[in-house]
């Protein structure tokens, strides 16, 4: 059974892979799941493989998808991204965490933003 909120949520990581494309981007996996978690979207820029976490909303009433992506979150995806590193042997690759905010809220198309290098694994 597909919620409103799985379809919300499949729009926005379409929304943000066609954006990233454009931008160069390869996407390499969307949805990776693993014993840690989940990564929406890993790809590659460059030389750089991107774990990105997208964020999507109708309206920014309840604050900016940027916000929803606690200290807790970033932890998740970091034990994930290390995993996934780690099983494709990619250790030493060059790793970026970026977030991905999507407005699906009017006609005149989704309103994608990236910040890249929104946060680091200490």
């Amino acid at each position: 059974m597909t919620t409103q909120r799985t379809q919300l949520g499949q729009a926005g990581e379409d929304a943000a892979v066609a954006f990233l494309e454009h931008e160069g981007y390869q996407i390499l996996r969307r949805n990776f799941r693993n014993k840690f978690g989940e990564i929406d979207i890993i790809a590659k820029d460059r030389d750089t493989v991107c774990f990105v976490e997208v964020k999507t909303r109708t309206s920014e009433a309840y604050g900016s998808p940027f916000e929803s992506v606690t200290k807790a979150k970033q932890r998740k995806i970091i034990y994930v991204a290390l995993s996934y590193l780690s099983a494709q042997r990619r250790e030493e690759t060059n790793v970026r965490f970026d977030v991905v905010s999507v407005i699906l809220g009017d006609e005149e198309g989704p309103q994608v933003e990236i910040i890249k290098n929104a946060f680091e694994a200490n």
